[in-house]
């Protein structure tokens, strides 16, 4: 009995050991057969974006700029959140207490980076559809390098203020050894919920409401006239319907996310205390994580350039001499 009791504690040498949370075998290799696939396909996928859009240089765009942050932001979640997670499907942390907030840290920063990044990219919509003429003016390379600057910037320190006390004390709320733990007061709950969840999704909801109505009537406008139009309209018209389909992408992106999001930040509403606990990851933190994975997967579906770059780094052309020159458009 005692023998039994020692298997079931993570560290059973030390009596201060948290116990082990045991599943069914058969289930838990499922899980973690899955919740690998996963891991392994947004680390995979996010890393095609980032090489495509830094390598090619017709695809250094204003608006790829965003979506490089994002899959950066997703690779990172994909690279060091999953795996973590992962190891944990007995309940038991073993990587210590100072890894144990950075992990905290880590996924406060990434969440909060790919929020900003879908307020910047509802923006650059907005100003691409609803005011084109000052488009090129407004949204300039540098200020879009800028704003993903701050953003990251500001992800950072929003993070260090809600985890503050976790990364000067680590291990400042575990109960047994094994435990990674971190409490969030109500105040600075309440800070993270309408910073990371609810003023984004008015900003964006707002955005993308003028977004779409301008789209419709721009879409209107382009079928009445497109049996008269000039050979300088027809490129004109063009370019307005690229715009059109690159706010929708965009936006079912920014959907797909918010259905991703939502469970989590329910739960955290829903929750008596804001206690965390990583050994103890739920299907919402998954889901959150598992939005990283499909943000690719949308591009492929989308993006001819995307499916087209892939194309080109699978079959190494990518080594060739002058291959940043491919034209993709």
């Amino acid at each position: 009995m005692e023998a039994l009791e020692e298997a079931e504690l993570c560290f059973p040498q030390l009596n201060t050991s948290c116990r082990k949370t045991t599943h069914p075998h058969s289930e838990t290799t499922i899980i973690y057969t899955v919740l690998s696939s996963i891991t392994l396909l947004t680390v995979v996928l996010n890393l095609l974006v980032i090489i495509s859009i830094s390598h090619f240089r017709q695809l250094h765009t204003t608006t790829n700029l965003l979506l490089l942050s994002l899959a950066v932001a997703d690779f990172l979640v994909g690279l060091l959140q999953m795996p973590v997670l992962l190891l944990h499907n007995q309940g038991c942390w073993i990587l210590g207490d100072i890894i144990c907030a950075v992990h905290y840290f880590l996924g406060f920063l990434v969440i909060s980076v790919s929020v900003g990044n879908m307020v910047l990219i509802s923006v650059d919509r907005y100003i691409a559809i609803c005011d084109p003429m000052f488009y090129s003016t407004k949204v300039t390379l540098k200020t879009v390098q800028l704003c993903v600057c701050l953003c990251w910037i500001f992800s950072s320190v929003h993070s260090t203020w809600i985890l503050r006390d976790v990364l000067e004390q680590p291990g400042r709320y575990n109960s047994c050894y094994g435990d990674c733990l971190v409490v969030v007061n109500f105040a600075e709950g309440v800070v993270d919920l309408v910073v990371t969840f609810l003023g984004p999704i008015v900003v964006i909801t707002l955005l993308y409401l003028r977004v779409f109505v301008v789209a419709v009537s721009q879409a209107r406008a382009m079928r009445s006239h497109i049996a008269t139009v000039t050979l300088q309209r027809s490129e004109t018209v063009k370019a307005k319907r690229s715009e059109i389909k690159a706010a929708r992408t965009l936006g079912i992106v920014v959907a797909v996310f918010l259905l991703c999001s939502c469970p989590y930040y329910s739960f955290a509403v829903a929750a008596e205390n804001n206690l965390v606990g990583a050994s103890s990851a739920g299907i919402e933190i998954w889901l959150l994580y598992f939005n990283s994975c499909l943000n690719p997967v949308i591009y492929v579906f989308f993006y001819p350039w995307f499916r087209k770059s892939i194309k080109h780094i699978a079959t190494l052309h990518i080594l060739q001499p002058g291959s940043c020159d491919t034209n993709f458009l």
